[in-house]
């Protein structure tokens, strides 16, 4: 039962990394953004944390540490396990209450090799990785002619069938957007690519990477599959190589490729959710969750994807701490487990946390790397609004802007959005995100000090502010409204 929860589940997770998913609007989308010139007074603490935060690296030092010291962190994985130890000792030494582990399992998958190369006509090895969650080759590998689709919605309308023992190639661009709006499209692929081929009667698949970037390093991520078709081998190429095969396609010649991709998987490993907390001077008991993820993909040390998002949340935090703060509802950080494989650790702490959700007015996660926030999005409706508005108005001079649409709050709130958790986002841009994005190319240096820095303090100041307003965000509208 728990195999079949967890793949129903990877469905709402593959899609949710980006900073707009399918259950929020993006750029795309008809939206209205507060525009109105208001003059606002600054709230001295709001000033004072803006103050702390801007001139420090409380963020950047959190991120520097934990992709230093721990490296990639996949979920399941010693690296994951060392990540948690890290972050509790991280925690405790920061000034946060109440911190601890809240363990659940994940499934086991482990990389092995990956190789790929073209036999004929013009032999060359291309760079590839395995996507995360696929089956193994046969010993051996597979060699087979390719079945070119130049789209996912290509290899979608055709006939079933026709494909027996081919390695399909699915191409498609994903489109540079500041808000990920490409992501979803381009990821169709990545997520439904090797049912949709085996289909078809496919051995086996090959993508191109779900990236914007034009290096020769491939995108990972997780797959899945359709529990009522074979399961086949899938692989992403570089944008490069995906090139490549383009060009000698164009010649109108057949092309034989060999893969070999040597994943291992079965049975069941630890993971778990990192806690801490600010506990609430006037009412504890109401709690406003942030956070990021602290799984990554094995390829590179997860910085952008989501060491960022750690440092972020737990920095802000602790400028609080440094403020000498104390605020009135528990501020909780919860640093996610297994996020990458399926939203895992989102899940985990609904289940575990489902008598007491009625208690938490205000959830958001920081997963859409590191450079600046440009804008405010929020769930709260009502009365309560106001004060929303109230915290764009605080924070407008850093360049963020009130932007009107759903929000879930990021990935890892999914799961307690669904619940009725009301969600907050402080919307970041990603125009080069998908630049990194699961490549071995994420790493420490690609994180910008003073973007970081912006965030923190629009983090710091949002808890803030949410935490010592007299709102319930949880209320509903009234029906008139």
């Amino acid at each position: 039962m728990k195999n079949l929860f967890l793949s129903t589940i990877a469905a709402v997770a593959l899609a949710a990394c980006a900073q707009q998913s399918s259950g929020e609007l993006t750029k795309s989308d008809p939206v209205e953004t507060s525009t109105t010139e208001v003059a606002v007074d600054l709230d001295p603490t709001v000033e004072r944390l803006i103050e702390i935060a801007s001139n420090g690296t409380h963020g950047y030092d959190i991120t520097r540490d934990l992709t230093t010291e721990i490296g990639p962190r996949l979920a399941g994985s010693p690296g994951e396990a060392r990540a948690r130890d890290w972050t509790v000792e991280r925690f405790k030494a920061l000034g946060f209450e109440n911190v601890r582990i809240e363990p659940f399992s994940v499934p086991r998958w482990e990389r092995g090799e990956e190789f790929a190369e073209i036999i004929s006509p013009s032999p060359q090895q291309l760079y590839i990785t395995a996507l995360g969650g696929s089956v193994a080759t046969p010993e051996g590998g597979i060699e087979a002619k390719i079945a070119y689709f130049p789209s996912f919605e290509d290899l979608e309308s055709a006939p079933e069938g026709g494909l027996d023992g081919k390695i399909v190639f699915i191409s498609g661009r994903m489109k540079k957007a500041h808000d990920g709006a490409g992501y979803g499209p381009a990821n169709k692929k990545r997520q439904k690519g090797a049912s949709e081929a085996a289909k078809r009667g496919a051995a086996a698949v090959v993508i191109r990477s779900v990236g914007t970037d034009s290096h020769r390093f491939p995108h990972t991520g997780q797959m899945r599959y359709d529990a009522d078709l074979p399961k086949i081998p899938i692989g992403a190429l570089s944008a490069p190589d995906a090139d490549q095969l383009e060009r000698l396609l164009e010649n109108g010649e057949d092309i034989t490729l060999r893969l070999t991709l040597t994943p291992q998987y079965g049975g069941e490993l630890p993971s778990g959710n990192v806690i801490g907390e600010i506990v609430g001077s006037e009412k504890p008991e109401e709690i406003i969750v942030i956070g990021g993820h602290l799984d990554s993909w094995d390829l590179g040390t997860g910085a952008i994807d989501d060491g960022a998002g750690i440092g972020i949340t737990a920095g802000a935090a602790q400028v609080l701490l440094e403020a000498g703060l104390k605020p009135k509802r528990t501020i909780r950080i919860v640093a996610f487990g297994a996020e990458e494989i399926g939203l895992l650790g989102g899940y985990a702490y609904v289940d575990q946390h489902l008598d007491n959700l009625h208690n938490h007015v205000l959830a958001s996660e920081s997963d859409f790397g590191a450079e600046r926030v440009y804008a405010v999005r929020s769930s709260v409706q009502g009365e309560a609004r106001k004060d929303i508005y109230n915290i764009q108005k605080q924070i407008a001079h850093l360049g963020i802007e009130m932007e009107e649409g759903q929000t879930h709050g990021g990935p890892d709130i999914i799961p307690m959005f669904a619940k009725g958790v009301p969600a907050i986002r402080l919307q970041q841009d990603g125009t080069d995100y998908f630049d990194l994005h699961h490549t071995p190319d994420d790493t420490f240096d690609k994180i910008n000090p003073e973007a970081m820095a912006q965030n923190v303090a629009a983090w710091a100041a949002m808890i803030w502010l949410a935490s010592e307003s007299d709102a319930d965000f949880r209320a509903l509208p009234a029906a008139s409204e």
